[in-house]
């Protein structure tokens, strides 16, 4: 499995990997030193579905996690390599820096000479960020006629993000489309992990359509295409899809629509434990087997499908 990903990660990121979020420290000491030379890098701001160890005291840092890979918690939320979710752009119910906070960490280093002009023209900048603002929507229960003003409002927030990091000299970004959050398994539990809730999948399918069209004004305004998106939406869902043929053959795979990790009772994270030291989760049989590793989270498994359904239609293109 560890050569699966190390494969994953030498075609997306034949780059120096560099998380920046106002945890500089954390980014230190998770990715290594800072360089200040001229290879290519990849600059990612976003949730923790990109992140590798900024958010220094969660669970994250916790057993379970990383217990696939690299056998020990290192901060990434799962059992292995990860892009997981956090942060979110507005302020969520997870307590870390919004979209608009990270950039203007990022900015502050560019202004310390941290990154050269010739740093930002040649590297590549991804941003992800934008499902913990859906269901941190939901789950509070706010007016469900009201997600599309919400949705207008979180999508342009999201592009004067994507300015701004143009703005600082970035020619190449980025910025993935929304997964299915009706897939997510705090979403689908409602149908006891049997179905994606479609019905919220279409929340997610507005996102991106609107996303996209914000994406080709801007470059038909520049002149060029400086943005370009990632389709983690039919990614997931393809993924999801052909684990699920997979069982009719057989049974033994897991239902890629129910968590790892699994919570015992309402109030927990994945890796938490009550005042008297017991778990208050349960785990699969087979970890390194499953998709989701909690309830919002791909596990290392997870990921790897994703991304091969990537690599078949648009990596190359993008980060190529």
């Amino acid at each position: 499995m560890v050569k699966q990903i190390q494969s994953i990660m030498a075609l997306l990121l034949l780059f120096i990997i560099l998380a920046i979020s106002a945890e500089v420290e954390g980014a230190k000491k998770s990715n290594g030193l800072y360089d200040n030379d001229n290879s290519v890098k990849l600059f990612v701001f976003g949730d923790s579905y990109v992140d590798t160890g900024n958010f220094l005291h969660s669970t994250a840092y916790k057993p379970p996690s990383g217990m696939t890979f690299p056998g020990y918690p290192d901060g990434r939320f799962g059992n292995g390599r990860v892009m997981t979710d956090y942060f979110g752009i507005f302020k969520t119910l997870v307590d870390g820096p919004n979209l608009t906070v990270q950039i203007d960490s990022f900015e502050k280093l560019i202004k310390q000479n941290m990154y050269s002009k010739s740093d930002m023209e040649s590297s590549i900048v991804l941003v992800n960020a934008g499902a913990n603002d859906y269901t941190t929507f939901i789950l509070k229960d706010k007016n469900i006629f009201e997600i599309a003003k919400f949705m207008k409002s979180l999508v342009n927030e999201v592009t004067m993000n994507l300015v701004r990091i143009h703005n600082l000299g970035a020619e190449k970004i980025v910025v993935s489309l929304l997964q299915p959050i009706g897939c997510l398994p705090t979403i689908s539990v409602a149908s006891l992990y049997i179905d994606c809730i479609h019905l919220l999948n279409l929340v997610s399918r507005g996102h991106n359509k609107m996303l996209l069209g914000n994406v080709e004004d801007l470059n038909k305004e520049i002149g060029k295409p400086i943005f370009r998106t990632l389709d983690l939406y039919n990614s997931f869902l393809s993924a999801i899809q052909t684990i699920k043929k997979n069982r009719k053959e057989n049974s033994t795979i897991m239902n890629p629509l129910e968590p790892c990790c699994a919570l015992e009772s309402v109030g927990y994270d994945c890796g938490k434990v009550d005042e008297k030291g017991e778990k208050k989760y349960t785990l699969c049989e087979k970890p390194e087997l499953s998709f989701f590793w909690d309830n919002a989270h791909p596990s290392q498994n997870g990921w790897y499908s994703i991304f091969k359904q990537l690599e078949s239609s648009s990596l190359g293109q993008i980060f190529g």
